[in-house]
């Protein structure tokens, strides 16, 4: 057996090659849903995301002769290590064929790197924020994934118990059944919150009539996802980042914000149609043909929508809003003949999320973990 040669990604052909070996390691795989490259390109780059700012990278390639048999990022994030008064480098875009001297040889480099710059623990996979990837699939492998998680081969969890890491936390997603009528309870409580408070949905047509909302709703999800794991408020450069990359693809009828008599944004739930076989399809590319099949998952014929985000308010947990949002959705879901909702990954000791779910009929389908594992002095 050859060497495993561990070498960084200095150059635009090496990012395409990090960028691309999944495809081959998950070719025909029918359950993994391939990034597109333009967008994981955007991610990594530093002059494109401004969470590098605050941010120091390294990305791995391990070889074997001129194979690529493995990939890794590491990320020292500045200001989560200030927040949670830890030294802690993460690592993620982690991709390795079932060899444990891969596997092993790419967590060493990170290892190394962040030893060198102080770290005292590592763990992962997590990207820049909540808005990238986290989360090691430990659950539901025959499961079609979504754009927004990590997919990744049953022996994954298994090579990182062998390299000494253990459980942090997990997250887990839910299937939920669309029933032929929004729950009566929902209904009466969307109506009685709404009174109560003084709070609306905001109904538009088009998609650019949600911007001048959008900023408020992340300045919402700020406060909303302040105490969860790892979380990093947002900064005024990332909202405008992440507003300017999804905005524009977003189907109205499928989000709602929860607007108060100052038209502030005190609740919101985000949802679009299933994109997960058009981009099976496209191989992470939308040229020259990718496109195609995702835009008729979007503006199409399709029975599958993904939940990306909820979220509330801190002054307005507890008091029903999110009744608001999935009276709206549940309404157009139906009218669009959707058939099953797959929510966001959400923290299994996040119980207040998982209670949203009462009024359905649900199951956990999947589930995925952090790992982490603290250098020894």
């Amino acid at each position: 057996m050859q060497n495993i040669n561990i070498k960084e990604v200095k150059s635009a052909k090496e990012l395409n090659r990090f960028l691309a070996f999944p495809n081959g390691l998950y070719n025909g795989n029918p359950y993994r849903v391939p990034q597109l490259f333009g967008f994981e390109r955007s991610t990594l780059s530093p002059s494109k995301n401004p969470a590098h700012a605050f941010c120091k990278t390294k990305y791995f390639l391990a070889y074997q002769g001129q194979q690529v048999v493995g990939r890794i990022a590491g990320i020292i994030h500045q200001r989560a290590n200030e927040k949670w008064n830890e030294n802690k480098v993460r690592f993620g875009w982690i991709d390795f064929v079932d060899d444990i001297a891969v596997s092993a040889a790419l967590i060493q480099a990170v290892e190394d790197w962040g030893k060198s710059e102080g770290m005292t623990a590592i763990h992962g996979p997590l990207g820049f924020s909540d808005m990238d990837l986290e989360g090691m699939l430990i659950h539901g492998f025959d499961e079609l994934g979504t754009q927004a998680v990590i997919y990744n081969h049953p022996y994954y969890p298994a090579h990182m118990e062998l390299l000494g890491f253990a459980k942090d936390v997990d997250w887990v997603q839910i299937e939920i059944k669309l029933p032929k009528q929004v729950p009566e309870k929902i209904k009466r409580y969307a109506a009685l919150v709404s009174q109560r408070y003084e709070l609306r949905p905001l109904r538009v047509k088009r998609a650019k009539d949600l911007i001048p909302y959008a900023r408020k709703m992340f300045h919402t999800l700020n406060a909303a996802f302040v105490d969860l794991y790892g979380f990093v408020q947002l900064t005024d450069e990332q909202i405008d980042y992440y507003i300017k990359q999804y905005f524009s693809i977003v189907k109205p009828e499928y989000i709602c914000f929860v607007l108060d008599k100052n038209d502030d944004v005190v609740g919101f739930g985000i949802s679009m149609p299933s994109l997960s076989k058009a981009l099976i399809k496209a191989r992470g590319k939308l040229f020259p043909f990718g496109f195609i099949p995702v835009l008729q998952s979007i503006y199409g014929k399709n029975d599958l929508i993904d939940m990306y985000l909820i979220g509330i308010r801190p002054d307005y947990q507890g008091k029903g809003v999110h009744a608001i949002f999935f009276n709206e959705m549940t309404q157009a879901y139906i009218d669009h003949d959707i058939k099953l909702a797959i929510s966001s990954p959400q923290l299994e000791n996040n119980s207040d999320a998982l209670k949203l779910w009462k009024h359905y009929e649900y199951r956990e389908h999947i589930r995925r973990r952090c790992f982490i594992k603290h250098f020894k002095s």
